[in-house]
């Protein structure tokens, strides 16, 4: 039974065998440790049933019947997903729903966060706080004059944690930008993320999961702001005013090295460990892999990615072991045409119904009503799974 907005019970439980199930590992510093005075954030709750089907609570490797295993090395990545990004099928997985640290594919969600709400062609300045975030930068220039679309490009491309600062000040400051994402997190049906930090740099109550990975990078992708700047290798960015432009290149390897690549993203926290996105093109299929908590050594993630990229397309169209389900609104749930139709007190104009008689046209009446009648309840469902989720909350999570 896939789940929509299935129950979430707020006791963190580890099933039997499935390590990471409520929450990441123990932190190896001090990064996740709360601000004084800031409560502890307690682990998300874990739905009832496995998001995107009842296989994907499985905790091993999980291959639809008859099809080969990808065999893919756990000490290379203790949790990844195999996806189609158009029919949202998963192909293959292993724990999918582990909750792991991000790192910076957590940058996907900031991207697309932006995008929805800013214009790409406004413009921000760099302030130093930007160019001296901690960790990966792009080598933005303080005080040099940036469109939303350049500190974008250089977010995905180059992981830069000044453009996720500076994109952050944009969109309100960091705490407005992380709720913001836990938001679209929570609207996706992303149910095991919540960001602490939009540069993906360890936080308290930092989590996501393969699947969610692969939940949003899948949303990512229908925006063309962002499907283009996934695509782009290398680009250049104004520089220091007066001097030379900014070089960027892409730091995905996948996306240099791997024919029909459409992009990805890369990312590394001690914490975390390594975390690794790519997406491909072949014969009109378009693939996602998403491997989380994996290691370089002794083989890069980049390679594991292009491998299990090869196993999706070697399997037939169709094969599936669940799907990635991205919820809709509550609200803005269109209405059933059944249920419309049982509601106006319309039948559909078929010659059927005029020569058939009253009898078949008293079942299709009944049919219809029936069918308006699960509509109803389906609608009810959500909107109490989502008030469950709202009360479920603490405030540490928007």
């Amino acid at each position: 039974m896939l789940l929509g907005g299935a129950p979430l019970t707020a006791a963190a439980q580890e099933p039997a065998g499935c390590p990471g199930a409520a929450a990441p590992p123990p932190a190896v510093d001090t990064s996740e440790v709360p601000a004084p005075g800031e409560p502890v954030p307690e682990p998300l709750p874990v739905p009832d049933e496995p998001v995107g089907g009842a296989r994907l609570g499985e905790c091993g490797e999980i291959n639809a019947p008859g099809a080969p295993p990808a065999a893919l090395d756990p000490i290379a990545s203790q949790s990844w997903v195999l996806a189609d990004l158009d029919t949202g099928e998963v192909l293959a997985a292993r724990d999918p729903h582990a909750r792991h640290r991000p790192a910076s594919t957590i940058k996907v969600l900031t991207a697309l966060v932006a995008i929805r709400e800013l214009d790409l062609s406004d413009t921000l300045v760099v302030t130093q706080d930007d160019a001296d975030q901690e960790g990966s930068r792009v080598g933005l220039e303080p005080g040099t004059t940036y469109s939303v679309e350049q500190v974008l490009a250089g977010l995905i491309m180059q992981s830069g944690n000044d453009a996720a600062h500076a994109l952050a000040r944009k969109l309100g400051g960091i705490d407005d930008t992380v709720r913001k994402m836990n938001a679209l997190a929570d609207e996706l049906g992303a149910h095991d993320t919540r960001a602490a930090t939009p540069s993906g740099l360890d936080g308290p109550g930092m989590s996501t999961s393969a699947y969610d990975l692969a939940l949003i990078f899948r949303e990512a992708m229908r925006h063309p702001e962002f499907a283009h700047a996934e695509s782009v290798r290398e680009t250049t960015l104004p520089g220091k005013p007066g001097g030379p432009p900014l070089p960027v290149e892409s730091d995905n390897a996948v996306l240099w090295n791997y024919p029909g690549a459409l992009g990805g993203k890369t990312g590394f926290t001690d914490d975390a460990r390594h975390t690794f996105i790519a997406a491909a093109e072949r014969d009109g299929r378009r693939l996602v892999a998403v491997l989380m908590r994996g290691e370089n050594k002794p083989v890069r993630q980049s390679k594991f990615t292009m491998q299990l990229l090869d196993h999706g397309f070697s399997l037939r169209p169709g094969t599936s072991v669940g799907e990635l389900v991205t919820e809709p609104e509550p609200s803005e749930e269109p209405e059933e045409p059944a249920a419309q139709a049982a509601a106006d007190g319309d039948l559909p104009s078929s010659p059927m119904f005029g020569t058939v008689g009253v009898p078949l046209t008293a079942l299709a009446v009944l049919i219809i009503v029936v069918a308006g009648a699960f509509a109803v309840l389906r609608r009810r469902r959500t909107r109490l799974a989502a008030a469950r989720r709202a009360a479920n909350r603490g405030p540490d999570h928007p």
